[in-house]
């Protein structure tokens, strides 16, 4: 575990080198929510193993910030939080998929056996970033972990349902995005007429239906 400086008012704690670890996520978001009730913090993000604190600096000194970061963390939990169960149906691609013959053929799978595990598991929101409503999705059947494009597509649209490393994930907008698509889903992720904007929130459990 490291902690760095994040500007004047704010600390970075880094919890692990590696990609990501559940149990070690798990602690973040557990850690995130206790210091969210302190009155001297103004913000806790979590991120994907890592967490980032914002204080109130005018009431309080970096020294007595980075004590709260540090209780918050060793007294965290690394059993998951409760969360919501979010259904969320998927038209899955046709077998002339680009993508799904990629995914099958890197597997030594049938595309059919891809469908099956990727909506054959429950996954849990890990963190959001990357942009508004992109969830980490953790939880991805290890069979399905494919490392992402060495060179990016520049406009994967809206609603793909997408995995990458061993993560998943669904596209709130079309932009970018080196993961490998699987299908096509008609929720919105990110909508900023909505309360909350963001359709999934860190700690809920999610299941994939095949809308077929």
């Amino acid at each position: 575990m490291r902690i760095s400086y994040a500007g004047e008012n704010a600390f970075l704690l880094d919890a692990s080198s590696t990609v990501f670890e559940a149990g070690i996520q798990a602690r973040v978001i557990n850690a995130a929510h206790a210091l969210a009730r302190h009155t001297g913090v103004r913000q806790a993000i979590p991120g994907v193993n890592n967490l980032l604190m914002v204080f109130d600096s005018v009431m309080h000194d970096h020294r007595e910030a980075r004590i709260w970061l540090e209780d918050a963390w060793y007294r965290a939990s690394s059993d998951e939080p409760d969360g919501r169960m979010i259904s969320i149906p998927v038209t899955y691609d046709s077998e002339s998929s680009e993508d799904l013959k990629a995914i099958a053929h890197y597997c030594n799978l049938t595309m059919t056996d891809v469908i099956s595990l990727h909506s054959n598991t429950s996954y849990r929101v890990a963190a959001v970033g990357a942009m508004p409503g992109f969830v980490y999705l953790s939880g991805l059947d290890p069979r399905l972990a494919i490392p992402r494009r060495q060179v990016p597509r520049m406009a994967v649209e809206k609603g793909s349902v997408i995995i990458g490393g061993a993560n998943a994930g669904v596209m709130p907008c079309t932009a970018p995005s080196g993961w490998y698509q699987l299908g096509h889903t008609d929720i919105a992720l990110f909508d900023h007429h909505r309360s909350p904007p963001c359709y999934l929130e860190i700690g809920d459990r999610v299941r994939f239906v095949n809308a077929r």
